[in-house]
């Protein structure tokens, strides 16, 4: 039985790392655009964008910590 839910719980964090995933890459695909559009404010759309990827990161780490936990 622990074999299996613990079999589970990887797939289950790999479903779960799906979603910062894509969040990460509209982030990224979003600043591109924005910084194409107006390359004036490329420094602070970079800054956004690397914060806005921090945040996105920090929820497929909690995701980590718990399929350990769990």
């Amino acid at each position: 039985m622990e074999d299996i839910s613990g079999a589970l719980a990887l797939i289950g964090y790999g479903l779960g790392a799906i979603g910062p995933g894509i969040g990460i890459g509209i982030v990224a695909g979003n600043a591109v655009q924005a910084m194409a559009r107006q390359p004036e404010a490329a420094n602070m759309v970079r800054t956004t964008m690397f914060l806005g990827i921090a945040f996105t990161e920090a929820l497929a780490l909690i995701g980590f910590v718990l399929f350990f936990i769990a």
